[in-house]
């Protein structure tokens, strides 16, 4: 009869055990279906075409909002995103071309930039001149894609206004 009451004991303990076990399992299971396994942000580097697909000149592309400019063999990418409040800027046309020396380096403005949500306006290098933009439009860094010789822009690296990719 004690060895009864002992096996008794022994496969309830191991019931309670078992269902213990199950519940945290499923616990576990609820909450770590809580955390995504996919990232929805958008991906920080960005191929934008073949380095030929650019004219000399601007190429504003609007998916990534993002200006690239062209200068024979030497690019630059500047951010379309105002520094206010988000709006994407848009670019107008300068009646002259401009050069400035921007950071050491010799600089043709072709456009100058301007928010159009609440009037802040850009030199053609990305510098703030009026509005309520507290800083500059963000320069990106470029490079060259290995396996397709694309243009890469680095939307996480922003880099100073001395900053340009000359192809070789």
């Amino acid at each position: 009869m004690v060895e009864t009451k002992d096996r008794r004991d022994f496969v309830l303990k191991l019931g309670i055990g078992a269902g213990i076990t199950a519940l945290g399992a499923q616990a576990v299971a609820s909450l770590r279906s809580l955390v995504p396994n996919v990232s929805y942000d958008s991906p920080t580097t960005v191929k934008v075409g073949p380095p030929n697909d650019f004219p000399d000149g601007m190429k504003f592309l609007p998916d990534e909002r993002l200006f690239v400019f062209r200068d024979g063999k030497t690019f630059h990418a500047i951010s379309a995103v105002c520094t206010h409040l988000g709006c994407t800027v848009r670019a107008e046309a300068l009646s002259q071309v401009q050069t400035q020396g921007v950071e050491g380096k010799s600089l043709r403005m072709t456009h100058r930039f301007l928010c159009p949500c609440h009037g802040s306006k850009y030199k053609g290098d990305g510098s703030n001149e009026s509005g309520p933009a507290p800083s500059p439009l963000a320069w990106y860094h470029l490079s060259l894609a290995s396996d397709d010789g694309q243009l890469v822009v680095d939307l996480a690296k922003p880099v100073g206004h001395d900053f340009r990719l000359t192809l070789a």
